[in-house]
């Protein structure tokens, strides 16, 4: 038999469920589509499809050494498939399961239709511990831990492969016509980089993990920086999941027990995101609470939108933040959600706008946990709590001494340290703002002040608190459904150690 592998997010030949299948069934073709339409969405970028055009050199050199090199082909999912099928005889198609964008999502269903019209067997298998036509919460984490339990995939000792094709170019950005993306400080693509990434994360970079994730000045090194990887699926969740296992059996002294402890959680917690999306594709454009939608205007201020998106807001931390993301396509945890934060509640930005942005900025862009964040830091998913950050004070906490400020926001340089989150209050403020750097775009406390009234507003109506049971039954985790609603000081710690936990976008 004759069969195909459609690469999509599962670049790897390790704990490759498809793979292996395919390699029992008969003599295989590895594909993969770069589709141009893809990679015009307002949520995709050039940063993106660089990394991605690493991995797949990353991919053909090891299906190469197994004897069937990765076969590249630009355009149509479904004309190429279709293709490929007719003229090289293969009646099965073999994926994994992918819960993307609302594009790919609109994709598969194409492919489905052609397959099914066409007579094609085509099988997507999991990959990951996000489970599909899942029926409600209820026993999601018991099966999801029993998934990255599993004993890994072993990879085929050899593939016998379809023969007398040409394997294609990786196009590179120009090729594919896409919008200038300077990132001078991304990350590089590839399982070799994941791998060290992962042994240099759990041999000596994490110890500090916990206290160290929350500043961009630590969280730089002491983040594991997996995210793009597993995004990409260079690296599979469930061999980091063993990997970190295997560590915690070593009983590290020190800081370690608590640091790797965190970083699993936040690994269960990133299946716990991507479930959501899986469950209900439309979070992309639509508020998990329904009467949120209404909450801002659709249409965003486009002056604030782009003083948001460069870095020149006239907000020191904010802008430095923003600035790094876009030199570097990685922004930490907390900043992530701070910057969100900033222009949902005090730029009063719609977060549909605001969340492309950010999804175009990040190298490690995962649709099933970009979204429902984006929707939780902006209060609308009905659930969560309001968090409006204070950038000036996160800027005091998150970066003490000036360091990260000063070098993405170089204008500010005259500034003495105890003016520089607040350089208006500075005495000497007319001769930078408003000529080297912006005025601050707003006034800080006055715009939360008014979101925060906005938000509770809303939060009062009778009919806005019965929709957050419906919520919590979609997507909940059965921990959070208990104390979502419990307002007992007995449950605070809880809530409080919830709210944290959801607030992890990047490992």
């Amino acid at each position: 038999m004759n069969v195909l592998i459609w690469y999509k997010r599962d670049l790897r030949i390790h704990d490759h469920p498809a793979l292996a299948a395919a390699a029992e069934m008969g003599r295989v073709l590895p594909l993969y589509i770069v589709e141009p339409e893809y990679w015009r969405l307002p949520d995709t970028s050039a940063r993106q499809w660089a990394f991605t055009a690493e991995s797949l050199h990353d991919l053909r050199d090891a299906l190469g050494a197994l004897g069937a090199p990765l076969i590249v082909r630009v355009g149509d999912a479904v004309e190429l498939l279709d293709r490929f099928c007719r003229q090289h005889h293969i009646a099965r198609i073999l994926s994994h399961q992918e819960t993307g964008n609302l594009w790919t999502y609109a994709r598969d269903r194409r492919v489905a239709a052609w397959a099914r019209q066409a007579g094609i067997d085509w099988v997507e298998m999991p990959q990951q511990g996000v489970i599909r036509r899942l029926n409600g919460r209820d026993g999601w984490a018991r099966r999801r831990d029993a998934f990255v339990g599993q004993a890994q995939v072993e990879t085929p000792l050899a593939l016998s492969p379809i023969t007398g094709i040409e394997p294609g170019v990786i196009p590179t950005p120009r090729a594919l016509r896409l919008a200038e993306d300077r990132c001078a400080h991304r990350q590089t693509g590839g399982r070799a980089q994941g791998l060290h990434l992962l042994d240099s994360f759990l041999t000596h970079r994490g110890e500090p993990y916990r206290a160290a994730m929350s500043s961009p000045l630590t969280g730089e090194r002491a983040c594991s920086r997996l995210s793009a990887h597993l995004a990409l699926g260079c690296l599979s969740s469930r061999e980091v999941v063993q990997a970190t296992l295997t560590r915690q059996a070593e009983r590290p002294g020190g800081r370690w027990p608590g640091a790797l402890a965190s970083f699993q959680s936040r690994v269960a917690w990133r299946d716990h995101f991507i479930q959501k999306l899986e469950d209900e594709p439309a979070i992309e454009q639509r508020a998990l609470h329904r009467a949120a939608d209404a909450l801002r205007p659709r249409e965003p201020d486009a002056v604030r939108l782009a003083a948001w998106e460069k870095g020149d807001t006239g907000l020191p931390f904010v802008d430095a933040c923003m600035r790094y993301l876009n030199a570097t396509g990685w922004l930490n945890f907390r900043m992530r959600s701070m910057v969100m934060a900033v222009a949902s509640y005090h730029l009063w930005l719609d977060w549909r706008a605001t969340g492309a942005v950010l999804a175009q900025r990040f190298t490690d862009y995962e649709p099933g946990i970009h979204w429902p964040q984006v929707q939780m830091q902006s209060g609308v998913t009905g659930i969560n709590t309001i968090r409006i950050y204070n950038p000036v004070k996160q800027g005091y906490d998150q970066d003490p001494t000036g360091a990260f400020t000063r070098r993405w926001v170089p204008e500010l340089g005259p500034v003495p340290d105890a003016f520089l989150q607040e350089p208006w209050k500075w005495p000497g403020a007319k001769a930078i703002l408003g000529r080297l750097y912006p005025e601050p775009i707003v006034d800080v406390a006055a715009s939360a002040r008014a979101a925060r009234e906005a938000c509770w507003s809303l939060r009062k109506d009778r009919s806005f608190r019965t929709e957050i049971v419906e919520v919590i039954e979609r997507h909940a985790s059965r921990a959070d459904a208990r104390f979502v609603n419990d307002r007992s000081p007995k449950a605070a710690p809880r809530r409080k150690e919830m709210d944290t936990a959801q607030m992890s976008l990047d490992l």
